[in-house]
């Protein structure tokens, strides 16, 4: 294992891609009805504070929740409680925490002694002044200190206001209006790159409520494909260059698409050749995998780094874009008549709260060597899920990045855009992936949407076997 990383091997991409394609061929391995029955009576009886809340949100909220990840199926579940590894809902009810809140809370929910440092700071501050606090430079300078490309740092209130800023700065530095993004890649929720999500070439197919024109200037390559960057960068010359390529460095989706090892590394080699910047989407990647994220792990410079999530230790105003100081001076603080600068604002981002949060978690992680730890919960974790496909003998695909952890089994985000019937069969294998996700629910475990898993430092050998347990328990009533 790379010293300091949690990523101790690489997943063969090519592998993992020919036995999707043996899953999206395959009809759906269903939960036996009277299996899934007994699931949903779990909910039905045991979850019942849960289900009366969210009727009752419904009034007041859309959907009855705020947060896409707690759309969960047959409805969300209200928790009450996080604790290292577990989470409680109003009903009582424990689960082994594989959400993470996806992702930022590396060393385990509600992490005691970062809580304690915080409120230290909060009660002398209180969460926000709308100027200058001590911690803001304190958590730029641990930053930097481990990610020395990022010479400069600018908060942010989440990683999808960090992805738009980035590419802004990209179009003042470059001059230049194009991007490029991986196809099927989610770089938050902003007009410009609700395209093409979870499947490439889609499109504008989400991008409800969005003037087309709004993507005229963004353009996608299929995942891991390397020439195909190259001809979308040529294409782009004809139309006066490309201000950006940005990627998540592991692949789409934290990964569900995975690429070779040297991928970034390529794409870093085009980016010099066209005089393109390279944005890297560090949303999930950054702190989790290491200290140095993963441009540490790759030893790959990017031009842009954006960050969300754990830069607030798990709380709240998560996220922020940096790099060179000649690339960040482009949104030096204040407004400089007659120059070129990109506007930027945030009343509440850098607040003492979420700063003093980022910098003591990130000591803490760097202290405790989360990274490695959560790393090796993962492959314990992956190595047993896959044992378990094994003994039953199912078409299932399970693969891990250190404690990034994707098991996949109806493979919806692989079916392919150029299939006529594509959008017939999505709501079908989404559907599944729901119905196993409440299974895994059921049996104590939740998940990330029914196929990723975050482990945390929190997690040992007895979350493991709960985990495992409860895999088994559904893989036993899978219809084969």
């Amino acid at each position: 294992m790379n010293a300091h990383y949690g990523v101790s091997r690489w997943p063969d991409e090519k592998e993992i891609y020919a036995k999707m394609d043996r899953l999206v061929n395959e009809p759906i391995h269903h939960i036996k009805p009277e299996a899934m029955q007994k699931y949903m009576k779990y909910f039905e009886e045991k979850c019942s504070g849960s289900k009366k809340m969210i009727e009752e949100a419904k009034k007041v909220i859309p959907g009855g929740v705020q947060h896409n990840l707690a759309f969960n199926y047959p409805f969300p579940l209200v928790i009450e409680k996080a604790q290292g590894a577990y989470l409680y809902d109003i009903d009582g009810n424990r689960y082994v925490d594989y959400l993470q809140a996806g992702g930022p809370t590396l060393l385990g929910s509600n992490y005691e002694p970062v809580n304690q440092k915080v409120w230290e700071v909060v009660k002398e501050s209180g969460p926000v002044t709308g100027l200058f606090h001590p911690y803001e430079m304190k958590l730029a300078e641990k930053i930097h200190e481990c990610m020395p490309w990022v010479e400069m740092y600018r908060c942010l209130a989440s990683g999808t206001e960090a992805d738009m800023v980035a590419i802004r700065i990209a179009r003042t530095y470059t001059g230049k209006q194009r991007i490029v993004k991986v196809g099927g890649a989610y770089h938050g929720w902003s007009d410009q790159l609700v395209y093409s999500l979870h499947i490439p070439y889609t499109k504008t197919f989400e991008a409800h409520g969005i003037p087309k024109e709004v993507s005229e200037n963004t353009s996608e390559f299929f995942p891991g494909d390397v020439a195909g960057l190259r001809k979308v960068l040529e294409e782009n010359e004809k139309a006066g260059g490309t201000a950006a390529v940005i990627i998540e460095p592991f692949g789409p989706e934290s990964g569900t698409r995975p690429v070779a090892k040297d991928f970034a590394a390529k794409v870093r080699e085009l980016c010099d050749e066209f005089h393109t910047l390279l944005i890297f989407d560090e949303v999930v990647t950054a702190f989790r995998v290491g200290p140095g994220g993963a441009q540490g792990y790759f030893n790959v410079k990017p031009d842009l780094t954006v960050f969300g999530k754990i830069v607030a230790g798990g709380y709240p105003m998560a996220g922020g874009v940096g790099g060179s100081e000649e690339i960040m001076s482009c949104i030096a603080a204040g407004v400089k008549a007659g120059k070129k600068k990109a506007y930027v604002g945030g009343t509440l981002t850098a607040n003492p709260l979420s700063c003093a949060a980022g910098y003591f978690a990130i000591d803490e992680i760097i202290r405790q060597d989360a990274a490695m730890k959560a790393g090796e919960n993962g492959d314990k974790l992956c190595d047993g899920i896959q044992k378990l496909i094994d003994k039953y003998e199912l078409p299932f695909v399970t693969w891990n990045t250190g404690s990034i952890v994707h098991f996949e089994v109806s493979g919806v985000m692989y079916l392919s855009a150029a299939d006529p019937d594509v959008f017939k069969k999505i709501p079908e294998r989404q559907q599944y992936i729901e119905e196993f996700g409440a299974a895994l629910t059921a049996n104590g475990v939740i998940t990330l949407a029914g196929s990723r898993i975050y482990t945390s430092m929190a997690d040992n050998d007895e979350t493991i076997a709960e985990t495992l347990n409860a895999f088994e328990e559904v893989f036993s009533n899978i219809e084969r």
